[in-house]
């Protein structure tokens, strides 16, 4: 076993355990995340998308502006124990705003989708999610879709064993529906992808991202992880999610939840008790800090500049992928939704600038405010998860 696989492996062995990955929004999120980490001593995985951090050669990401690169040494800089985990989420063609604007076609898009992996790999990023579910010209098969994470798959890793680096990787083939897998697709996967690495001498896939009946929408977690009624022609999703466990252990790889947000405590508890080894958790946070960003402004009489973001944030139209058809959503709560993608706004910094000169006077520092938030936010995830007693 691989060394950052062993150290996975131990760690979710001995704390019986669901490892995190925490979705670096912005900076007060990444410092959260490296805090807690350094303070309880406790590996978490950063999982940035391409559109929140990539290479300079595409535009960076819209999280601080930071390219892979200067978000990696970032991260190193800080992080004193090194427990934090960088890996890509969602890294494939189409997976940043720039190759969907040029209207890329597919052998451009994968060469780009390399060349992003490339970046990561130099940048010390471990674990590389390999997510070709979205083509914005043709709705490829399972047989296609698989035959582009082989491509992917085998030019990371001999890239990465061409500089000496280790990684490991994660298979994820579509989006989250809000339901759950059959068996049948997932043992198909897992064999074809058995196959092509014993084929290719290729070490195994580590992770493999299941429909585990959660997808969030607004600010709520609308998949059927929760649901109190049966969803009809499917297993209940307690027992659906301990035959898939079952298949990913017959495999030797670990299960990896996705879009985990906003479930109750109870539904978090129940995580490890079922098995699930890692999960992985953004918008919610991004939120956390938007929250607490407005309360600080409207209680300390900057309820001027508090209107001002809430107008950035909706006028971005960034909240539109997450409402929910026919919904009567406030203006207020869109713009909330939107809040962590503006954070990076020219206007944005001087309305945070403004606010922080103005709370100064009464000894409030905002962004200390706002990193206690999402500590907070962050904390419950480590807590029910039994990453921390």
């Amino acid at each position: 076993m691989r060394g950052i696989n062993k150290k996975i492996d131990s760690f979710i062995k001995k704390k019986k355990c669901t490892l995190l990955g925490v979705g670096p929004m912005s900076v007060n999120i990444v410092d959260a995340t490296i805090e807690l980490s350094d303070e309880h001593d406790v590996p978490i995985i950063l999982i940035a998308s391409r559109r929140q951090i990539d290479s300079s050669e595409f535009n960076g990401g819209y999280v601080n502006n930071w390219s892979t690169d200067v978000y990696s040494k970032y991260v190193g800089k800080n992080c004193k124990k090194k427990k934090i985990i960088l890996a890509r989420d969602h890294g494939g063609p189409w997976q940043n705003t720039k190759e969907i604007n040029l209207k890329l076609k597919l052998k451009e898009a994968m060469e780009s989708a390399k060349k992003s992996f490339k970046q990561d790999i130099d940048s010390g990023f471990e674990i590389l999610h390999i997510d070709p579910s979205i083509d914005i010209h043709n709705t490829p098969d399972a047989k296609t879709v698989l035959e582009r994470v082989f491509e992917l798959y085998e030019y990371s890793y001999s890239y990465a064993k061409s500089k000496g680096k280790e990684i490991i990787f994660e298979i994820g083939t579509e989006e989250q529906s809000g339901s759950t897998n059959s068996q049948e697709e997932l043992e198909y996967t897992l064999n074809e992808i058995d196959k092509f690495c014993d084929k290719k001498n290729l070490p195994k896939v580590s992770f493999v991202v299941i429909q585990a009946g959660t997808k969030v929408m607004e600010m709520k977690n609308i998949g059927s992880f929760e649901s109190p009624i049966r969803i009809k022609n499917e297993l209940p999703v307690e027992v659906l999610l301990l035959k898939m466990i079952e298949v990913c252990n017959k495999y030797g790889v670990y299960m990896k939840e996705h879009n985990t947000d906003y479930l109750t405590d109870e539904s978090l508890q129940w995580h490890p008790h079922l098995g699930i080894h890692s999960a992985n958790v953004a918008p919610e946070f991004g939120v956390a800090e938007t929250k607490e960003l407005l309360s600080i402004l409207e209680k300390n009489n900057c309820k001027d500049l508090a209107e001002k973001f809430l107008k950035i944030s909706y006028d971005s139209l960034k909240w539109k992928k997450w409402i929910l058809k026919h919904s009567n959503i406030s203006d207020r709560d869109k713009s909330i939704i939107a809040g962590h993608y503006v954070f990076s706004d020219p206007s944005v910094l001087e309305i945070k600038k403004e606010a922080s000169d103005r709370l100064m006077s009464k000894n409030i520092q905002l962004n200390l405010l706002l990193k206690t938030a999402v500590k907070k936010s962050i904390m419950r995830y480590l807590k029910n998860f039994r990453i921390i007693n």
